[in-house]
């Protein structure tokens, strides 16, 4: 059940819970429904809400989680999840889909990248998250109880923060511990028609460990999750809301929640390993390069000067693959991640 604050309800009969109610059933809303509600969060200082749309379909069926906004910099992912939120029929609907449109709304209204302004952490290194922490601990405790749990399959949607030139792809978990949600999450990663599809490999002996990640806390819950990642650089282009909505549409299809059949997207490939590239300067960075590029080993990909304009450091690609984010604003600390590159797999 989830503590609650309902904001709209939009049913084909009335829901048996009045507005002064502490929690909400799923169990409880008729078949064919849909509900808004909010999730109060406060650590006794600051407080915010998540923002939640719950819809239930028709007949049995999975039940979908769905979040966006843990970073809430990262804007095609949390316009996409409005859009859902509006085009979604329920009655449509087999299962039920429990979507979060912001988790972190004092990142997004705040136009803070990584991290909640109100007590500077990031969602996305705080799961499972604690009911007696910081606003962020209390959000991703929160999205963890009564989203993730009640999932049988799990999205958290991202994209390229405010410095990050990011290519379109998304992910899946994979570990030997969990074989049954590693392939449900791979299957379910292919049907949603990115070109390019990155392996998330969780060793063994980290199952156990906290899983800090979002989507990684369900699938340390054995819940096939996958990751999308899509759009940077502090826009919200048209093209890329188009491309996480019909993500969405096609795991709608392919986990038989909505009718339909998804067609097959040629040439997808799989991603197994990533290299990151670091600065050992901090100065300006000229990139030569943009996500989405293949590059060879040894191929300059860009340059670090210092405030002079004095060339510091020369960054060189040293590996084959794609670039799947670059940074794309000029300042970069030493130490900072320059660029991830994508190993493909033979």
């Amino acid at each position: 059940m989830i503590k609650c604050c309902i904001l709209a309800v939009t049913l084909s009969t009335s829901l048996l819970v009045g507005a002064q109610s502490e929690y909400i059933d799923i169990s409880n809303m008729p078949r064919g429904s849909r509900l808004e509600l909010t999730i109060p969060v406060s650590d006794g200082g600051d407080s915010t809400f998540i923002p939640i749309t719950i819809f239930k379909g028709m007949e049995e069926g999975p039940t979908l989680g769905i979040t966006a906004g843990v970073h809430g910099f990262e804007y095609p992912p949390i316009m996409a999840a409005q859009r859902m939120t509006r085009s979604l029929d329920p009655k449509e609907m087999k299962g039920n889909v429990i979507l979060v449109q912001i988790a972190n709304v004092p990142s997004f209204i705040g136009r803070s990248p990584f991290v909640n302004p109100l007590d500077d952490k990031n969602l996305n290194r705080s799961f499972p998250g604690s009911a007696d922490g910081s606003v962020t601990d209390q959000i991703a405790n929160d999205i963890t109880r009564h989203v993730i749990a009640q999932s049988d399959y799990f999205i958290d949607m991202h994209g390229g923060d405010a410095s990050e030139d990011l290519a379109p792809y998304n992910a899946y978990y994979r570990s030997d511990t969990f074989e049954e949600a590693s392939q449900k999450g791979m299957a379910l990663a292919l049907a949603m028609g990115f070109d390019h599809v990155v392996v998330f490999d969780v060793p063994n002996k980290r199952v156990r460990y906290p899983s800090l990640y979002c989507s990684q806390e369900a699938f340390h819950r054995k819940i096939p999750a996958v990751d999308i990642e899509c759009g940077g650089l502090g826009q919200a282009s048209d093209r890329d809301i188009d491309q996480i909505e019909n993500a969405l549409l096609r795991a709608l299809i392919h986990l038989q929640i909505l009718p339909g059949e998804n067609t097959p997207t040629p040439g997808q490939l799989i991603i197994g390993k990533r290299q990151t590239i670091r600065s050992t300067h901090t100065g300006i960075f000229y990139p030569l390069k943009e996500s989405a590029d293949y590059i060879a080993e040894g191929m300059k990909i860009g340059y670090i000067t210092d405030f002079f304009g004095n060339v510091q450091e020369e960054v060189f690609a040293d590996v084959n693959g794609i670039i799947l984010y670059i940074i794309g604003t000029p300042p970069v600390k030493k130490g900072e991640t320059i660029a991830s590159i994508g190993l493909l797999v033979p």
